[in-house]
Order: structure tokens, then sequence, then C-alpha cells
């Protein structure tokens, strides 16, 4: 069973004083609909989040998560990618998922999953026309790169020195992030969800 790390410990910055995480999706909040969806994937799901009190921390406290505080998240996505796959388990690979990309269902996650093969070390999901997106799943061998991220580039570097083999997904799942409140506004037009 493949670990999943949801990257959920970002400011949601732009979205102007609300939280794009705790939004509603299909009646819940993102965060709870991202884990209700990586858990019907693997029972090996941890969240990072800026601390472990965190009112996000709310919305999935009844799952069988782990949490994951990230107390230096304020210094970008690197903190985050730092604490979470040093607290994953032993492992051949392991799947990094955005918290804030609303379109991800669990046979994209299961798709990624069987793409996995030992010519390559990255497997990267995208849009249907190409557009490289999330998830993301790492050779355990890259782990300790993952030590040394700082900022808030995110794992940049470690994809750019591999040949990631890329994982088309259905229309814009891989693609579809919703960072501002016009972005959500937009994306609830047009899915009606």
């Amino acid at each position: 069973m493949i670990p999943i790390l949801i990257l959920a410990a970002g400011a949601s910055s732009r979205m102007r004083g609300r939280d794009k995480l705790l939004e509603p999706v299909d009646g819940i909040p993102l965060l709870r609909h991202r884990a209700l969806v990586a858990l019907q994937v693997s029972a090996l799901t941890f969240v990072t989040l800026p601390d472990s009190d965190h009112p996000r921390s709310h919305s999935i406290h009844d799952l069988p998560v782990k949490i994951i505080p990230v107390p230096d998240a304020a210094t970008g996505m690197a903190a985050s990618l730092r604490a979470g796959v040093a607290a994953l388990p032993d492992c051949n690979h392991f799947m990094v998922l955005l918290a804030d990309l609303p379109e991800i269902t669990s046979a994209d996650l299961t798709l990624m999953t069987t793409r996995i093969d030992p010519g390559h070390l990255i497997f990267r999901g995208t849009s249907a026309t190409g557009t490289p997106g999330h998830p993301i799943i790492f050779d355990a061998c890259l782990r300790p790169l993952f030590a040394t991220l700082t900022g808030d580039n995110g794992a940049k570097d470690i994809i750019a020195a591999q040949a990631p083999e890329l994982v088309a997904l259905p229309a814009n799942h891989a693609t579809c992030d919703l960072d501002t409140p016009e972005d959500w506004i937009n994306w609830r037009n047009q899915t009606n969800r």
C-alpha cells in the first residue's frame, strides 16, 4: 500500500481571509473531501497542517489520517514536504497530493498507482492534454532529497532532475486548483458543486 501525503499547511493567502481548504465541496470541507478520496486508495494517509489544532484539523479529526504539524509552514511548501516525507513509514514509493485539487478522484489516484514501474523514479499526473500537474508519486530512493528542500518551490528541483513518467488523468483533474475566491466562483458555476 502506497502512503499518500496531502499537503495542507499553506496559508491560503490569496483567499483574502477565507480558507480554501475549508470551502465546501459536495457539502463538506475541501480538506475532508480530499482526505476521504485518499483513504479510498490508501489507509496510510498523512496530512500536513500548520499545527495539530489548526481549524483545518477539525474537518478531519474523526478520520483515520495522521496529522503532521509543520510549525515553520509559513516559510513555504518545502517545510511541508520536509516534515511530511520524514514522517512517512518505510515504503517503496509515496504519493504527494495537493489539498486544493477538488477534481481528483480515487480512480485517478488508483490509476497513478497502477503506472508505477521500475524504469522511472517519478510518476506525475497531467491533464488530459498533457499539462503537468498532481498528484506525483516518488520512488523512496528520493526521500533524502526532500530533507534539503527550502522555500516555496516544492519539489520542482527534484522533479527537474528526473524524467517523470507522465500519467494523463481525465479532463483537468490534475491541474484544477482553486486559489482565489474568483476561482471558486467560476468553478462552482461550471460544476454546480
